[in-house]
């Protein structure tokens, strides 16, 4: 595990489980983060007209999400404080078998090299607070298979999952803290 990878703490699961939020919070406690791949991806192709859209080539917006991923690690690496990141290079994995589409071997090869912290939280499904907006398109059945995939995806990486409770934001982060600890 590279020496970095302690210091980087992943947050993942199906869209709409408080994911952001939680992320959110923890960079107003003064931590800091990185910015979700996928969803990045979808407003800056949605500007600019361009094609790397899930709807449109999953292959493609796959690409793009890994150039994201591996630009947020680097980035992380220039710090020497804890850095939260909101999903991580193997949700690419777990999105791409999702979709039923061949996972690159060169994106298992960055999955296996650019490691996170032993321990990543997963957010379940939480339906009192999924909502779709434009970029989130995909319905309640799809976040919770996304969810199960990211489950067997980070499982198979090696990773030790802990699941993050249905509490307030306040409390979510006081758990990721004790955890951590």
């Amino acid at each position: 595990m590279p020496a970095d990878a302690e210091r980087f703490i992943l947050i993942t699961g199906g869209p709409g489980s408080g994911k952001t939020t939680l992320i959110d919070h923890l960079e107003e406690a003064g931590f800091s983060r990185s910015y979700e791949a996928g969803r990045g991806v979808i407003q800056d192709q949605t500007a600019i007209g361009g094609r790397a859209l899930p709807w449109n080539d999953p292959d493609l917006f796959a690409e793009l999400m890994l150039c994201w991923e591996l630009r947020s690690y680097r980035s992380a690496a220039a710090r020497a404080a804890p850095v939260f990141f909101d999903r991580g290079i193997p949700d690419i994995v777990g999105y791409l078998r999702l979709e039923g589409r061949p996972v690159p071997a060169h994106l298992q090869t960055a999955a296996r090299t650019f490691r996170y912290h032993p321990r990543v939280f997963i957010a379940p499904p939480w339906p009192e607070i999924y909502r779709q907006d434009s970029e989130r398109k995909q319905s309640l059945a799809e976040a919770e298979r996304t969810y199960e995939s990211m489950v067997a995806t980070y499982a198979e990486y090696g990773y030790e999952l802990v699941r993050l409770p249905r509490v307030t934001v306040e409390e979510r982060a006081r758990y990721v803290m004790d955890h951590l600890r």
